[in-house]
């Protein structure tokens, strides 16, 4: 039986990519997202036709007990969870305190935050029971730095940062990893910076500064180092790294 590496928020961006890059070294890849099932399909098609082991969820992670049942259906139908990638976006744009809804103040804390609560709440006691896991988190610029217009999203992901360290706290010294990720800068990915741009305006940023310039961020090396944090000895693990394009500013220089 192959270890369980499951992923929330499996798009074509760095969620679905680190599961394929999990699924080839050995891993069955359990991907999870809230839409385009075609989209899910496909990927874990890709990962089969390949010789990896993947299997498809469709979930929304904001409904009662999706998480909780997610995780018990994985341990019992496919096997013991190793490592969880917990990839849910919350960004809903630039929007004044004015324009900030309650709901979509909600909303974002409910994807950032609470989801996160949920999910360790169902997993982290079975990491435990077995003296070993690994949760890896990716967070944003947000966590560290409330820019205008960015009320709802920055609240949530600075709550998502306290929430892992104090998840490392509790878990690290029972064999548990808890890694917080935060990408620091724009990500190769058609379905979050695509969408946001528009297919026009990201294939012409992708071109200015993309491809061969090394300017966004990859998917494919964002995947290389979770996999190395889930490798990690644990006499040197990492429990928190910033992840940019060489040519740009780092959070605390803007």
């Amino acid at each position: 039986m192959n270890p369980v590496c499951l992923v929330l928020g499996a798009g074509a961006g760095i969620g679905g990519t680190v599961g394929k890059r999990f699924a080839k070294e050995g891993y069955h890849a359990v991907l999870c997202r809230r839409s385009d099932e075609e989209g899910l399909n496909a990927l874990v098609s890709d990962i089969q036709a390949s010789s990896g082991e993947a299997s498809g969820v469709l979930l929304n992670a904001v409904e009662d007990d999706t998480l909780e049942q997610l995780v018990a259906n994985t341990e019992r139908e496919v096997g013991p969870i190793e490592v969880v990638v917990f990839n849910l976006g919350a960004q809903i744009g630039d929007r004044r305190l004015q324009d900030t809804s309650r709901k979509a103040f909600e909303l974002c804390w409910r994807l950032a935050t609470f989801s996160l609560f949920r999910l360790a709440s169902a997993v982290c006691p079975l990491m435990e029971q077995r003296g070993k896991g690994t949760l890896l988190v990716t967070s944003a610029t947000a966590a560290v730095r409330g820019n205008a217009g960015q009320h709802a999203h920055a609240a949530a992901m600075g709550g998502r940062r306290m929430l892992c360290q104090s998840l490392n706290a509790e878990f690290s010294p029972k064999g548990i990893h808890v890694a917080h990720v935060l990408i620091d800068g724009a990500v190769d990915a058609p379905d979050t910076l695509g969408k946001m741009l528009g297919p026009d305006q990201f294939q012409a940023l992708r071109e200015q500064r993309g491809m061969e310039h090394d300017g966004l961020i990859l998917p494919e090396k964002v995947a290389d180092t979770y996999l190395h944090l889930a490798q990690q000895h644990r006499s040197t693990w990492t429990h928190e790294m910033d992840l940019r394009s060489f040519g740009d500013h780092p959070w605390w220089n803007h």
